[in-house]
């Protein structure tokens, strides 16, 4: 995490100009910093050849909790483990997550590995638009006439994308549904980001261990066999996965959600930027065309959200300047809360990739 714990008025006294001046700043480096390594991630998968994909995923899987757990025995959080122990119904939710986000990491490590970084970076570019089809479908949500727009194009992007492959992009919408369903569940659990990690990595380590040892068992296991600094890459697995979550988290604390909902973009640029120019992947036009369609849909859910975010600053500041003592306190947070809704954000926890 870039910068130090986040002042507020309860810790140190009123926060002054200066001060919340320099608390915004350490977030928008932390949320830059945060979406710069996931969006650079593809970079690092291929180091860890000649280990297969189901080896790197299990790896990952078990290095994330030993970070993981070293970072929360830091800051000393465990007391919210004893309450999730009693809370069987959120216990079998965080399995849900675990599985579905095993699933994500899965797939997008065999899609870098194997030459597929755009339509990966694509699963990340529309999985804005799969969150809030899931919340019309699934959660009774109403949209916008704008947000329906955006909706089409997307899916006829996705029509048009699936006409220039000649086949749907399906690792693009795996981890694009994956991810919105890995959200919704992470909403009902209710954790935050180290610990929600922490439960889920603990989930997902006996069965990474136990494939581990069979990959050994059978002598296709790379650990032990390609030197010391490949055995290095893969253990770097758990920080890679455990960094970008860290200055997330600080970045959440400090800058609005609506901030974060922009920056969250980066993610997906910086891995289509590296697919086209990085790996050389080829981009015919009816690709290009589909993409255009994405960006042109999320233009119109950014456009959409910021100017309903607007509105409802007004809306706020005209009800604490008519009842100052009561209304103020209220709707403080109806900007931000408003623009975490209606901005395509991802969710906190494992926007590991």
């Amino acid at each position: 995490m870039l910068g130090s714990e986040r002042l507020s008025a309860h810790e140190g006294g009123a926060v002054t100009p200066a001060q919340a001046k320099a608390e915004a700043r350490i977030g928008l480096l932390n949320g830059f910093a945060a979406y710069g390594m996931w969006g650079l991630v593809p970079l690092f998968w291929p180091l860890l050849k000649p280990a297969g994909a189901g080896e790197i995923l299990a790896h990952r899987m078990a290095w994330s909790l030993i970070v993981v757990g070293v970072a929360l025995l830091v800051v000393r959080r465990w007391a919210w483990a004893g309450e999730l122990l009693r809370q069987p119904r959120r216990l079998g939710l965080v399995t849900v997550a675990a599985a579905v986000i095993t699933l994500n990491w899965g797939v997008y490590i065999w899609a870098v590995n194997s030459g597929h970084v755009v339509e990966a970076s694509l699963g990340y570019f529309i999985n804005p638009l799969v969150t809030i089809a899931i919340g019309v479908l699934l959660l009774g949500e109403r949209l916008r006439p704008v947000q329906w727009t955006a909706v089409g194009v997307g899916l006829a992007a996705v029509l048009v994308l699936a006409f220039g492959y000649g086949r749907p992009p399906w690792i693009s919408l795996c981890l694009a549904f994956s991810f919105a369903t890995y959200g919704l569940v992470k909403k009902k659990v209710n954790l935050g980001g180290l610990e929600s990690l922490a439960a889920e990595t603990a989930v997902q380590f006996l069965p990474a261990i136990a494939f581990v040892a069979w990959l050994g068992w059978q002598g296709d296991a790379t650990f032990a066999s390609e030197g010391f600094g490949h055995a290095a890459l893969l253990a770097a697995t758990g920080v890679v996965t455990a960094a970008p979550l860290v200055c997330f988290g600080a970045a959440a604390i400090r800058v609005p959600l609506s901030t974060l909902g922009l920056l969250q973009y980066l993610a997906p640029v910086f891995q289509f930027l590296l697919g086209i120019l990085y790996f050389h992947e080829a981009m015919p036009p009816e690709r290009w065309a589909g993409f255009a369609l994405v960006w042109l849909a999320l233009v119109l859910l950014t456009f959409d959200g910021l100017r309903n975010a607007r509105r409802n600053a007004v809306r706020a500041a005209a009800l604490a300047a008519a009842a100052p003592d009561t209304a103020a306190p209220d709707t403080a947070a109806a900007p931000d809360a408003s623009a975490s809704a209606k901005l395509p954000l991802r969710p906190p926890p494992s926007r590991t990739r």
